[in-house]
């Protein structure tokens, strides 16, 4: 579906235009056309790389989706695809965006994403000094917009992970619960890292040494975006140290947890140990054993057992075991 079809000249906003007329304001000199595509059919995609002249694998990847964040370059024209992270409910649903950038034009391809870049294009236009760059200021612009929206995400991942942490030595809290909302959080991590992490080497080539024709002059702006990405990526590791560290220490709560339970058995066995045995030695069927004709055998025997308890029951309290 067409989102937008716009013409620019000299950084400014010249008109909303029709498909048809695309390739008429190709031409101008210091203009290009900036097109949104949002979930496009095939026969969308093969318009617009006939208006364009895109390349035909960069435009197969687009068709296709559920590519790598990856930038590649076809001549004089760029290809970058983008992971858009969004929340929905307690999960991560993972969108793309397609962006192919020439001298003269910027395609952007959404596919499978809610929230589009309407505040993007009103940036720019806000900003006719820097559109004045053309295409390479916009693909910069979209790209700040996607790595930008993936530190709420990270910020609430934190929260969250906080939450589970303080659950942790609660013993109201259940070991296998926490273990299980730490491995979601930890699957979340990885979604954002499977983003993040490959913009890394992308971006990397836009600024410093040899860059694209498009992107020539715009270096600070894209080692802007390299730092965010840095940042992203530190603050993702992080979190993932994080909840491998919360999960060995809700294993050992549990394997503690354990330890206890194994010494207040083997405490009230021992309890139960000492009658037992005091009752098995006066219950064998032997002639001669005195105390069973002494007149004060039994109650003897009876807090004889008491006694023992008492104390093993002392000292078992005052070890922590019961």
């Amino acid at each position: 579906m067409l989102i937008n079809c716009v013409a620019y000249q000299e950084g400014r906003k010249v008109a909303d235009i029709a498909r048809h007329d695309i390739r008429s304001y190709l031409g101008r000199p210091g203009g290009f056309v900036w097109v949104a595509l949002s979930d496009p059919s095939d026969d969308e995609l093969i318009e617009m790389q006939e208006e364009f002249d895109l390349h035909p694998l960069a435009v197969e990847d687009a068709r296709h989706g559920h590519q790598r964040p990856k930038l590649e370059e076809y001549g004089d024209e760029l290809f970058m695809v983008l992971h858009m992270i969004e929340s929905t409910g307690d999960e991560l649903h993972v969108g793309e965006v397609s962006i192919f950038v020439g001298p003269n034009f910027v395609l952007s391809v959404r596919s499978r994403a809610e929230r589009g870049f309407h505040d993007v294009r009103a940036r720019c236009e806000r900003e006719p000094e820097l559109l004045r760059h053309g295409s390479g200021y916009v693909l910069y612009a979209l790209m700040d917009a996607v790595v930008d929206r993936y530190f709420p995400l990270i910020d609430a991942l934190e929260t969250e992970l906080e939450q589970i942490e303080g659950r942790i030595f609660s013993p109201k809290a259940s070991a296998r619960a926490n273990i299980e909302a730490l491995y979601w959080v930890k699957q979340k991590l990885m979604t954002l890292k499977h983003a993040a992490g490959p913009l890394l080497e992308a971006t990397g080539k836009l600024y410093g040494g040899r860059v694209p024709q498009a992107c020539t002059g715009l270096g600070e702006y894209y080692r802007d975006i390299y730092d965010h990405l840095i940042r992203a990526n530190q603050s993702i590791d992080s979190l993932r140290d994080m909840v491998l560290t919360a999960i060995q220490v809700s294993l050992a709560t549990i394997t503690i947890g354990e330890s206890e339970v194994t010494k207040r058995l083997a405490a009230y066995a021992a309890l139960v140990a000492v009658p037992t045995l005091i009752a098995g030695v006066y219950g064998m069927n032997f002639e001669h054993m005195p105390e069973l004709r002494w007149e004060f055998g039994y109650p003897f025997s009876i807090w004889l057992m008491v006694i023992l308890d008492s104390i093993l029951f002392w000292r078992f309290r005052r070890a922590g075991w019961l």
